[in-house]
């Protein structure tokens, strides 16, 4: 039995605890407790709190870093990263995206991130990710707004699934893009195949940009325009005049076991359903604001009851994939919404959306020990309302409870 002490202990299902102690046996945690024992290992002026989860992220666009400049609109946004992007690697094999995707797992680690939803169009990071020993659901992205033969499609994609190599730690699904790029019937047929899956869980995003909206309300507008210059858009569509959610939902896509990524467009009533179904919403801010769609109504997020969880979203939209500057972000354009509840969306939240609460998003009896160590200064009162504020990698230290307490590093 391995017993640690810090200032702070942020278990997440409850009140942070002022000089407590975590007991932690064969990787498990065992107990929480105000009670500190003399045998305890002191880990000092730290706050220990449960790996943070990365709801949403694309780890494969990694490569791009820095190639795809911010825009204010964005279907440009959009069509200048499928430039680049094919320019950059036209083979989605080439090495350099793998060591892109390999270097960012490791960033995302670094920064205290131990759980993440993978969004991917070639399911090169599952290796990537077994390999870190990072745990993920892998979400095999499928797009088709134009299809002739959705039996076809979904076959194949389903074939790719089957010859990948998947466990409990790192799962697989599949999933689809957005209303804009997938055909009313490929969403039918994948909420099919989700839903027979081991693991039937799915993301979508949705409620991104106003030229969604405009899409889905009379099929005009921008992202028709870009549709149409794609050679993919086709008369047989027929815009269903609803919001994205009314949409998805009267498909009978949307389930309590769906990640609704961004819904930076939603209002009242598509969030008011979207509680109601049981959804997931994960908020990408940061990512929002780069690519031209405007903040998150984050506030209204969490007044409506929702679910909310976070994600970084790919490395072509943000600095860096450091959940505690998703956080901060967060904050800044949310000053109403308790830390507490902030701090709840970057672990436990995300990790019961993705299907893996059992196991982590919380400092519990019985949860994987996977805990970081954040240094706080000595004169912190208010230690939720200080991690939400930003932290950097040199601050944090993942606690290694593999190893004899008298070898524990100190994370000062």
């Amino acid at each position: 039995m391995l017993t640690v002490s810090a200032q702070w202990i942020v278990p997440i299902t409850g009140s942070p605890i002022r000089d407590g102690c975590i007991s932690i046996d064969r990787g498990r945690i065992h107990a929480v407790s105000a009670e500190v024992p003399r045998d305890a290992t002191a880990l000092g002026p730290v706050a220990v709190l449960p790996a943070l989860v990365n709801a949403h992220t694309h780890l494969e666009l990694s490569f791009l870093r820095g190639l795809v400049p911010p825009c204010d609109n964005f279907n440009e946004w959009v069509s200048t990263l499928m430039a680049v992007r094919r320019t950059e690697a036209p083979d989605p094999n080439a090495p350099r995206i793998r060591q892109g995707a390999r270097e960012a797992i490791a960033e995302a680690r670094a920064s205290g991130t131990g759980l993440v939803g993978d969004v991917s169009n070639t399911l090169v990071t599952v290796d990537l990710l077994r390999e870190a020993q990072m745990p993920a659901h892998v979400f095999y992205e499928q797009l088709g707004f134009n299809l002739t033969d959705v039996p076809g499609k979904m076959a194949q994609a389903m074939a790719v699934l089957a010859g990948v190599r998947a466990d409990d730690a790192v799962r697989v699904g599949v999933a689809p893009h957005a209303p804009y790029s997938v055909a009313p019937a490929l969403f039918t047929a994948i909420r099919h195949e989700v839903d027979a899956s081991p693991h039937p869980i799915t993301t979508v995003h949705l409620g991104e940009s106003k030229q969604e909206i405009e899409l889905l309300r009379d099929g005009t507008g921008p992202a028709r325009a870009m549709l149409e210059r794609l050679g993919v858009w086709t008369d047989a569509w027929r815009p269903p005049g609803v919001s994205p959610v009314a949409y998805l939902d009267d498909l009978g896509f949307l389930d309590a076991r769906t990640l609704v990524v961004h819904g930076v467009q939603f209002d009242v009533h598509d969030l008011g359903r979207l509680e109601a179904i049981g959804a997931t919403l994960v908020s990408c801010p940061r990512s929002n604001a780069y690519v031209g769609v405007g903040s998150p109504p984050l506030h209204t997020f969490y007044d409506s009851g929702v679910d909310v969880a976070f994600g970084t979203d790919s490395l072509t939209s943000v600095a860096d994939l450091n959940m505690f500057s998703e956080l901060a972000e967060a904050r800044r354009i949310a000053p109403q919404v308790p830390a507490h509840r902030l701090l709840e969306s970057a672990t436990l939240i995300g990790a019961r959306a993705l299907g893996f609460d059992r196991e982590f998003g919380s400092i519990e009896a019985g949860k994987r020990a996977a805990l970081i160590a954040v240094r706080v200064p000595s004169n912190v009162d208010d230690v939720e309302e200080y991690l939400v504020g930003g932290v950097e990698p040199d601050a944090i230290t993942w606690l290694d409870v593999t190893i004899p307490n008298s070898q524990i590093p100190n994370p000062n």
